[in-house]
């Protein structure tokens, strides 16, 4: 696989936010704005140059609600399986199989249409409000440290917890893909690849709670208040 170098965006963000009462992740709102277009803005700003966002739910009405000017956008159709199948989605979009990904609207736009694949892509989720860019720009920067960007795997760790952002390089992204499935996204191909994953501690710079329920929405006005307050 051809690189050009770039680091990608990975924005899984297809969630119908079942436990939620059924309102698509990515258009709860934060600091007035679609959750979705904070974790864009978060991937650019971490120094990710394409940013992939995978719709699912409601996929229609984000693109009308929210700004991804931009972004190359995946929907996935298959969304209600499971997150693995977004990220199966996004990768195979990065890697330029679309029909792979199963999304017949692809959309590219700006750098991203650029000529080769991106070296290697972070991985977030929408429904994270609390991991900024700080952490992003930490894992980037851990794996461009390394010797091959295109084989690096680099997880920013909570504590004891391993978390998102995750980096992988493109040369991975095809084991990664084969390994996910449901709701288990990258979780068995982190497992079985401990030993060669790089951890950088991201706690003092980021907060991994994600939103899944009701009582969870309280985190959208915590870590605003928290960003205004910085």
């Amino acid at each position: 696989m051809e690189t050009n170098g770039e680091v990608a965006g990975l924005l899984l963000a297809a969630g119908g936010g079942r436990r939620l009462g059924g309102r698509p992740k990515a258009l709860l709102p934060y600091r007035g704005r679609p959750l979705v277009e904070h974790a864009v803005e978060m991937l650019r700003a971490g120094g990710c140059g394409p940013v992939h966002v995978v719709l699912g739910a409601a996929a229609d009405e984000v693109r009308g609600q929210a700004d991804l000017s931009g972004c190359v956008i995946v929907t996935n159709p298959r969304w209600e399986e499971g997150m693995g199948t977004s990220l199966r989605a996004g990768l195979a979009s990065l890697a330029g199989h679309e029909q792979d990904a199963e999304t017949p609207d692809t959309r590219r736009a700006g750098s991203a249409a650029g000529a080769g694949h991106p070296g290697a892509a972070v991985i977030c989720l929408v429904d994270q409000p609390g991991v900024g860019a700080e952490a992003v720009a930490r894992v980037l920067a851990a794996a461009r440290a390394g010797e091959d960007l295109p084989s690096a795997l680099v997880s920013a760790v909570y504590g004891a917890q391993r978390g998102h952002p995750v980096l992988f390089g493109s040369s991975r992204w095809a084991a990664v893909a084969g390994s996910a499935g449901g709701d288990r996204g990258a979780r068995r191909y982190l497992r079985e690849h401990a030993e060669q994953t790089l951890l950088v501690e991201c706690g003092d710079v980021a907060d991994p709670a994600d939103i899944d329920t009701p009582a969870d929405l309280r985190i959208l006005d915590e870590t605003a208040r928290g960003a205004t307050e910085r």
